[in-house]
């Protein structure tokens, strides 16, 4: 379900990969799951995003059942879920498979 631009954030990865990360540019997580059919809707458009974001923005995947603290700690309750972490806190929130045009126009109010 990855592609090369985006990576995998796990339980043991988060804090470098995403809260230390968005310290110089803005992480966005998409929280997801395999049974997830929203989520594998959703998922092309991540890749776009990734790509053409690529240079301004990290694009991250978390697996909400292989990593239930980090989906717990953010309280992640629905998925998809996208969070935008910038300077290690979380920007927005967008909940569901939504159009990427709502996603691009979250993202340009944070991406300079």
């Amino acid at each position: 379900m990855a592609d090369n631009t985006i990576q995998t954030a796990d339980d043991g990865n988060f804090e470098a990969e995403v809260l230390t990360a968005s310290n110089s540019q803005p992480v966005m997580v998409d929280f997801w799951a395999e049974w997830c059919r929203p989520c594998h809707m959703l998922a092309p458009t991540v890749a776009e995003i990734a790509h053409d974001y690529a240079g301004k923005l990290k694009v991250m995947k978390l697996n909400v059942d292989e990593a239930m603290n980090s989906a717990g700690r953010y309280r992640v309750q629905g998925i998809p879920t996208l969070l935008l972490f910038k300077n290690g806190q979380v920007v927005e929130q967008i909940v569901g498979a939504v159009p990427k045009e709502q996603i691009t126009k979250a993202l340009e109010r944070h991406i300079a």
